[in-house]
């Protein structure tokens, strides 16, 4: 059957004004995108998404959008009662890609209220917006660990003032890095028994709207690591720079082959929710404790088979200052997301487990400078005019194209045993 592009179903309480919303998801590359409450609620696993036995309330809003790759696979006509469940089931056992959207606040604020849900607030020389910060902090945070990095201003003074019994305030005793900080903050997250833990900086830049969407991945068990995603768009990149865009997109696709994970994008948001599960199986000490530490963790979170799932969200900028100096920071970071990628490589695929794309890695990091150095040889060669066989030139174009190749066959097993170890092929 030629079926269209897209179809959308809705019932009596759906918004119109959200039809778009849901279309632009097909469009984007998922199969089927369905409003989270209609999936919850024929998803048969009530006691997961709502451990508390809270109902959402009887007024519910049930949309449904299909993909015509998802038509074809799907058997409508054998589909019986719930509707929505059967076709879940359907497209999991045929690994399409499935998206959840959430109707509204209140129903993401009820499910989240069933889980112990920690958020760490690094903060350094924050004075002028720990306040907002922390006053921004939703309700149905259990726990909210300052972790001031020995700030120099008023920082912990104005932390201390709070009354708030959720708030946990510490203090390090020397300026360890935003990393570090992060880390002092998941030890005692564990140490209270959170379930989830999400980390907003001490600088009002995470909008505490879009926790939301952080915590529902994981709390529907899709995911054990979600971060933000501002460069999906223009819209979305309103306010940051070109030249912070650029070092963004280049630290990107560095931080795809260091970690693994080829689906993500803006390695560098530092607005994350991540299990408990996930804090428990790697070394928390091992991480990197400066600015890198995103990138580390990506790349520790990939060789133990975690999931990560990247949320669309607007960047939000105001009167905080960044203070990541691009031009420094890649030349600093990109040495150690080197030695990330080693170490992942040789962990994951030689340690836990065997797979020969480490070969064609190795083959691709001899040849491909082998073939860019023979060259430049020649090249200077030719410039001084000194005699060199005709054959060299041939040569050197043989081992760089083979050392791409390895490359290019390294990349794609590596993109497939990811793929592979999800579930998503």
């Amino acid at each position: 059957m030629n079926w269209p592009d897209v179809i959308l179903t809705m019932d009596a309480d759906g918004k119109p004004e959200r039809i778009n919303e849901f279309v632009n998801a097909i469009y984007e590359g998922y199969d089927i995108v369905i409003s989270s409450i209609s999936a919850s609620k024929s998803s048969g696993n009530e006691n997961f998404l709502f451990p508390n036995k809270i109902e959402p309330g009887n007024k519910k809003e049930e949309i449904l959008a299909l993909s015509k790759k998802s038509l074809n696979v799907i058997d409508l006509a054998g589909l019986n009662k719930p509707m929505v469940k059967n076709i879940v089931s359907q497209a999991e056992k045929s690994h399409l890609k499935i998206k959840y959207l959430y109707s509204d606040k209140k129903a993401s604020f009820i499910r989240a209220s069933g889980y112990n849900i920690g958020v760490v607030v690094p903060a350094f020389n924050e004075e002028l917006l720990i306040e907002e910060t922390l006053r921004s902090v939703p309700e149905y945070v259990t726990k909210i660990y300052v972790v001031d990095d020995c700030s120099t201003d008023r920082t912990s003074e104005i932390v201390k003032s709070f009354t708030d019994p959720r708030i946990v305030p510490v203090r390090h005793d020397k300026n360890r890095g935003v990393g570090a900080a992060i880390i002092t903050g998941y030890k005692l997250a564990l140490e209270d028994e959170m379930d989830i833990v999400a980390v907003m900086a001490g600088d009002n830049q995470m909008d505490p709207e879009q926790l939301p969407g952080l915590l529902m991945p994981i709390i529907e068990g899709r995911a054990d690591y979600t971060k933000g995603n501002r460069l999906i768009s223009k819209e979305f990149r309103q306010g940051m720079s070109r030249w912070r865009f650029f070092g963004n997109a280049m630290l990107t696709m560095i931080t795809k082959i260091g970690c693994g994970y080829w689906h993500i994008m803006d390695p560098q948001n530092g607005y994350t929710a991540i299990s408990r599960h996930a804090l428990e199986v790697m070394s928390l000490d091992s991480l990197y404790p400066y600015y890198g530490y995103c990138n580390d963790l990506l790349i520790k979170l990939n060789t133990f088979g975690m999931r990560v799932e990247d949320v669309v969200m607007p960047a939000r900028y105001g009167r905080e200052k960044s203070k990541i100096k691009y031009s420094k920071y890649i030349v600093k970071v990109a040495p150690m997301i080197f030695r990330g990628f080693l170490w992942r490589l040789k962990t994951k695929y030689i340690v836990l487990d065997f797979h020969p794309l480490v070969f064609f890695y190795i083959s691709s990091m001899v040849l491909l400078p082998a073939g860019v150095l023979f060259s430049l040889w020649i090249l200077i060669q030719k410039l001084y005019h000194n005699p060199v066989s005709a054959n060299f030139p041939l040569l050197a174009v043989f081992i760089d194209l083979m050392g791409l190749q390895f490359l290019m066959f390294a990349m794609l097993f590596d993109m497939q045993a990811d793929k592979s170890r999800m579930g998503t092929v």
